[in-house]
């Protein structure tokens, strides 16, 4: 059973408005023994000038008491999302700022995404005006594989083929295309030690698999790759571990029979 939750966010975040203790409360009650805070921070967010950045002094302060508060009951952990970018004229700026960030703050666990590229959230659907839909998921991975090449100081990569979840109704991606940069983006992984994050948030999405796939996941075990984290991407304390049953289920027919949760910044594997 999978009993840690290592992806979630609080009103720390831009796109969420829940407290933290609301989260944890929700957490115990569904009998997990580890839970992890990653709130937003994306570094020159392109969109609506937007900005996915929280005051990392008052984070700490905050989930410190918290870690402390409900010691004994659920192991808190503190972590953060960092938005990774590929665009030349920002790679500087986003670097130097998280590597500061990772300096002062020794956060047990760093999840790295990436969310934009081109200057867009390719959430929104103008991101495809120009895409059909195999060669705008070719795009995101791109992004991804370079990201994944040269950031340093993050622990797993956060929902791998996230863009899945957003592909307009009409356009079509081709997988097998995207084989090839898809192989050298888990090779990438397993080459730098950084795990692969198994996101469920996806399936309240109105999408039928997890970020990543089945099928990702499967092949990077095929690759050799064991370090998994689980998460529910929960902005929302209803969606602590949601759909964490769904998540095992595929893990373990892959093969899968451990997860890891992460104290700073060290794995700690766990039995389904």
């Amino acid at each position: 059973m999978i009993l840690a939750d290592m992806h979630t966010h609080t009103n720390f975040s831009t796109d969420s408005d829940a407290k933290p203790e609301a989260m944890l409360q929700s957490a115990y009650e569904r009998g997990l023994t580890t839970y992890c805070f990653t709130d937003h921070m994306d570094y020159l967010f392109p969109m609506d000038n937007t900005q996915f950045l929280f005051d990392p002094k008052k984070y700490w302060k905050v989930m410190s008491k918290l870690k402390e508060q409900w010691r004994g009951r659920i192991d808190v952990k503190i972590g953060v999302e960092l938005g990774l970018r590929d665009e030349p004229d920002v790679v500087a700026p986003v670097t130097a700022y998280y590597e500061d960030l990772l300096k002062k703050y020794p956060f047990d666990f760093v999840i790295g995404s990436t969310h934009c590229l081109e200057h867009i959230d390719p959430y929104y659907p103008g991101y495809w005006d120009n895409y059909t839909g195999t060669k705008g998921m070719l795009r995101y991975l791109e992004a991804e594989l370079w990201n994944t090449e040269h950031y340093n100081g993050f622990h797993v990569c956060g929902h791998l083929d996230y863009l899945m979840r957003y592909v307009p109704k009409g356009k079509r991606v081709h997988i097998p295309k995207l084989q090839d940069v898809i192989d050298a983006i888990l090779q990438t992984l397993l080459r730098r030690n950084i795990g692969l994050e198994i996101n469920t948030g996806s399936l309240r999405r109105n999408y039928p698999e997890t970020n990543p796939s089945a099928a990702i996941a499967a092949r990077y075990y095929e690759l050799g790759g064991r370090l998994i984290t689980i998460a529910s991407d929960a902005h929302y304390a209803e969606h602590v571990a949601a759909d964490f049953d769904k998540a095992e289920a595929m893990l373990r027919g892959i093969g899968f029979t451990e997860y890891a949760t992460f104290s700073e910044g060290i794995p700690e594997f766990h039995k389904f």
